[in-house]
């Protein structure tokens, strides 16, 4: 189980950094694809709500720590995403093409509602999501569509992320 969690984690630091490093210094994109986001998707969906809920905690804290947002705020969100993901996960296969773009598309617009509750509920959050802005829309079709592809590149890890059920 800590190797689970130690791997991930790698991968998720490597997320943020692509994230944050790369994909945000490319001027022509009206907003970044949340590569993070997907891959915490696929550590829930894969093990399960608590396995979620750490991953995404450990996900926000890499972003609050590289980014303005106050601490915990990254946390807080991608936490619940985590939970809700895990408990959909053992609900359905999410093997294929569909499924991962339908979980990435549901939970994007989750990361907004949330952002949103969260900016109505402490004023001094500037980072509020528009739906129908330009930003917005073009992250939510990125992650839709990069989401299978992110998952079939993370089954590559299939077999150290895998949290064994006999222990």
């Amino acid at each position: 189980m800590i190797k689970s969690y130690a791997v991930s984690a790698i991968i998720l630091f490597c997320a943020v950094l692509i994230e944050t490093a790369i994909l945000s210094n490319i001027t022509i994109l009206p907003a970044v694809p949340d590569l993070i986001l997907l891959c915490t998707i696929f550590f829930a969906l894969l093990n399960g709500k608590i396995a979620g809920e750490i991953n995404g905690f450990i996900a926000g804290a890499f972003i609050d720590f590289l980014s303005g947002a106050p601490f915990g705020f990254n946390c807080l969100y991608r936490t619940l995403i985590g939970y809700i993901m895990g408990i959909i996960g053992h609900k359905f296969s999410f093997d294929g093409f569909f499924m991962p773009a339908f979980c990435a598309f549901f939970a994007t617009l989750l990361k907004s509602l949330f952002v949103w509750i969260i900016a109505f509920l402490f004023p001094h959050v500037s980072a509020v999501y528009r739906i129908a802005s330009l930003p917005f829309l073009f992250e939510l079709v990125c992650n839709t569509i990069l989401a299978p592809f992110v998952f079939k590149f993370l089954y590559l890890f299939e077999s150290p992320l895998i949290q064994r059920k006999d222990i």
